[in-house]
């Protein structure tokens, strides 16, 4: 992949906002992570300042606007300002031609591995009383390494496949990627142009294709588009780009989500976005919905609201945050049944066959973990060992201690094939066969290199 850096950028591109009618937008903007090393990404930050909420400075050369860009990015485990930077930004208007239009940029860092708290602040540079003040949580977990993974997806405006223009700001990988902060799309933006990147294809012994699942859902978790298509390990990382054409979807928020999954080994990955459309001309109607019928077939059509609650709790180790935030907004019985089933329907390893392969393990691990590890009345499913179980399956090898004299009883699980040999370490502290995880190696997963002075037992 090709190195990046930090940059500053502006670029003028016209966009359709619902707040454009009524001037109240000043600022919006969206982040995207990417893989750099093993134990850092890279983060872009994507803004867009509205010229008609900027102020006009009029002097006796010239017109101009100003906005001043304002990145804070903070450590949470240390309190520590990584990032604290901030940006002046001037644009000469020469003719009313150019209202209407929007300050575009991106601005990008490496950071480590940890959980930081952004604060991006946009400000009229004529009027300090003019801002507005984003704050977002941002957790850093490198995607460089020896299993699978995907970046975030960005959606974009537009996309230069193969460009000769190294000097954009916008070109990474022989493209420009020009982005969407606003990430609102209808009449004036019909197309979603979408960009992402697969990174350690090669890092396991499986000669297996992998299958590219983009879908998109709307508000209720129906599916609107579907795509698929294999990847073959022929290298270790890749691009992957797409478009979605969203001329005749009503207006609505939709969620596009791409996934990447091993058929062999039932593991996968995945990455969403959430995106809005405006298009007042287009009527709701049930052809667009019309490919959801199979939900009305499957197991989730007959569970009731407990039952579809329990068992999105019990998915939620392999859902992403926007898939989260989507469920607990749904209010009715059809649509958290929808939800379940396009859910489960994105990660199937066989779509050409009748059973969901991939879900059916899932249960397994559950119902497994519930037999092996539960403790003082609470599931198997929801203790440590349960959930590293349903994520990362049968260990390579488990040494329990359980009768140590000089320590409380602990287990070390190793697994041999992820990341090179990893182990996971779990002890009993309180005496009542309740084990917690105390130490991994694994990247972002709890690391205690001073372990064992935790289950000294004197």
């Amino acid at each position: 992949m090709k190195n990046r850096y930090l940059f500053l950028f502006v670029f003028i591109f016209s966009f359709y906002s619902f707040a454009q009618e009524n001037n109240k937008a000043l600022f919006e903007f969206d982040y995207a992570q990417f893989g750099f090393d093993s134990v850092s990404n890279y983060i872009e930050f994507y803004y867009t300042f509205n010229q008609n909420a900027l102020s006009v400075i009029d002097t006796d050369s010239m017109k101009y606007i100003s906005a001043v860009l304002h990145i804070i990015i903070e450590d949470t485990s240390t309190i520590e300002k990584v990032v604290d930077k901030e940006w002046k930004i001037n644009y000469k208007l020469e003719d009313t031609l150019q209202q209407n239009k929007s300050l575009v940029g991106v601005v990008g860092f490496i950071i480590p591995n940890s959980v930081y708290k952004a604060t991006i602040i946009g400000i009229d540079g004529a009027n300090n009383d003019n801002k507005r003040e984003i704050t977002e949580v941002v957790f850093i977990r490198p995607l460089i390494g020896n299993t699978l993974a995907i970046s975030d997806v960005q959606v974009a405006s537009r996309i230069i496949q193969d460009s000769q223009n190294e000097n954009s700001i916008f070109y990474k990988n022989s493209m420009e990627v020009f982005p969407m902060p606003t990430l609102v799309f209808g009449e004036s933006q019909p197309v979603l142009f979408y960009y992402t990147e697969l990174y350690n294809l090669l890092m396991d012994s499986s000669n297996s294709n992998l299958a590219l699942n983009s879908i998109v859902y709307n508000s209720k978790g129906q599916i609107v588009s579907r795509k698929i298509k294999n990847i073959s390990r022929t290298i270790n990382s890749r691009v992957e780009v797409g478009t979605v054409v969203l001329n005749k979807y009503p207006t609505d928020s939709y969620t596009i989500s791409i996934a990447l999954v091993d058929s062999i080994t039932n593991f996968g990955v995945s990455s969403s976005k959430r995106f809005f459309v405006y298009n007042p001309s287009v009527e709701v109607s049930d052809t667009i919905y019309g490919q959801t019928s199979k939900s009305l077939a499957s197991e989730f059509s007959v569970m009731m609201d407990e039952e579809l609650n329990n068992l999105f709790e019990e998915s939620k180790y392999i859902a992403s945050s926007d898939e989260i935030d989507r469920f607990y907004d749904l209010e009715t019985l059809e649509g958290k049944r929808e939800f379940l089933y396009q859910f489960w329907n994105l990660r199937d390893t066989e779509p050409s066959t009748a059973v969901n392969e991939f879900y059916k393990e899932y249960l397994r691990r559950i119902d497994l973990s519930n037999q092996r590890f539960e403790s003082m009345g609470k599931p198997g499913w929801k203790s440590d060992r349960g959930r590293v179980y349903i994520i990362y399956g049968e260990p390579s090898e488990i040494e329990r201690f359980p009768n140590q004299i000089d320590t409380k009883p602990y287990e070390i699980w190793r697994y041999n094939e992820i990341e090179g040999g990893v182990i996971f370490v779990f002890a009993d502290l309180t005496g009542f066969s309740s084990y917690t995880l105390i130490h991994s190696t694994l990247r972002g997963e709890l690391r205690d290199d001073y372990w064992e002075r935790r289950i000294t037992s004197f």
